[in-house]
């Protein structure tokens, strides 16, 4: 979904090479995920290499949030200027370069512009990225953004194995990110020889520079902020309230992240055979029902196996919202990357506010407090669900590389 012209005549791609282009964009997503799972396991190296305190820490990383959000909106454009393949390699491979720039910093003056540039190359790939799969997708006539999101938290995974692995040996972040950075720009130019190489009509304008999402967008955005919280304050906050709440020792309290986003992960990868069977709304109205439950249990836990549960019960629940989020924005109206990038954005700035949103009700209350917070948002996805509801092929085609374009890819 590059721009917004329909062609008169698209030439109709054969099933392999659309099967071949949906292997290629789980592999681009597997590379976006693995840049944020080695980046996140170095920050304490980071922070001891700048010399920067806690507080500073956490302005620094509020960087990647604001530069996503102002960059997202380009990423139409550029597919617009240089069609989609083009333009997701080239945002694809700035995103893997940026991976070293915050180990490169000597302080906190430098690691602020650092991160700025590093959460503006990840949203403008992951706009393009989210753009070609719902394209993908429609093309297949099945469902495929859930399992992409999935090779995500995949790529999330390794990449944090990696990162734990060169943080156990010692090895200086400097080394690890700037080897990781060239391996993944590789791998990442590689996967994009093979997705979709569509083009706008040439009689289409290009879309603004910066613009607001339609009003749709907007409300379909809601219900990403409310999945996208319940992540944050459970990724973040599951294995503080394991050992406050029910004095677990470190190693089991730390084991609840870790199951929580192995749970999303599957139930990502699980997620596109239940969308095909049961539709977008009544998946994401279960799932609601489900991480509410979840919420519940936590709330009332008085061991430690009904938290786990619970935590389990909303990394399930909210698993597939944002993929089926991202692709009901991108039907909404004739601009889908307008549309993405504002569907991201809010769910951006969801994850940026949910852990301090959910530290500063702890401080003020407890963490019970907080969890019932995250349990009446869960009782939103079940409510807000419709929105989700979109005609079964988008409206709005683009052009696409000819058939022999796609068999050789």
């Amino acid at each position: 979904m590059v721009g917004t012209g329909v062609p008169d005549a698209p030439t109709p791609p054969p099933v392999h090479g659309l099967r071949r282009a949906r292997r290629a964009l789980a592999l681009v997503f597997l590379v976006h995920g693995a840049v944020t799972g080695n980046f996140a396991t170095r920050v304490p190296w980071i922070q001891d290499h700048t010399a920067i305190t806690p507080g500073q820490l956490g302005l620094a990383l509020a960087f990647p949030a604001v530069g996503a959000s102002l960059a997202m909106p380009l990423a139409g454009r550029i597919s617009h200027r240089l069609g989609a393949r083009t333009a997701l390699r080239v945002l694809l491979a700035l995103w893997t370069l940026a991976l070293v720039l915050p180990a490169l910093s000597p302080g906190l003056y430098a690691l602020c512009p650092a991160l700025l540039v590093y959460g503006a190359t990840s949203g403008m790939a992951d706009v393009a990225m989210n753009a070609l799969g719902v394209e993908t997708e429609d093309r297949l006539g099945r469902p495929i953004m859930s399992g992409l999101h999935g090779m995500w938290s995949a790529g999330a995974l390794l990449g944090s194995a990696a990162g734990t692995v060169a943080a156990h040996a010692g090895t200086d972040a400097r080394l690890h990110l700037g080897a990781a950075a060239v391996v993944l720009t590789l791998l990442g130019a590689a996967a994009c020889q093979g997705v979709l190489d569509l083009h706008s009509a040439p009689e289409e304008h290009p879309p603004p520079r910066f613009a607001l999402p339609p009003r749709s967008a907007l409300i379909i955005g809601v219900i990403g902020f409310c999945a996208v919280f319940a992540e944050g304050a459970s990724l973040d906050w599951s294995a503080v309230y394991l050992r406050d709440r029910l004095g677990t020792d470190a190693g089991l309290a730390a084991a609840s992240t870790t199951a929580f986003a192995c749970t999303m992960a599957v139930a990502r990868l699980a997620g596109d055979k239940v969308v095909a069977r049961y539709g977008a709304v009544r998946t994401v109205r279960v799932g609601g029902v489900l991480a509410t439950a979840g919420g519940l249990l936590i709330m009332t836990a008085g061991h430690p196996a009904m938290a786990l549960t619970g935590f389990a019960l909303i990394g399930l629940g909210i698993a597939v919202v944002v993929p089926l989020a991202f692709a009901a924005a991108a039907r909404s109206g004739p601009a889908p990357s307008q549309a993405i990038a504002g569907v991201a954005t809010i769910t951006y700035t969801s994850g940026l506010i949910a852990p301090s949103a959910i530290g500063g009700i702890a401080q003020a209350t407890s963490l019970t407090v907080s969890f019932a917070l995250v349990t009446t948002l869960t009782v939103g996805l079940v409510a807000g669900a419709r929105v989700l509801r979109v005609p079964g092929r988008a409206a709005h085609k683009k052009v696409a590389a000819p058939a022999t374009d796609l068999e050789r890819s």
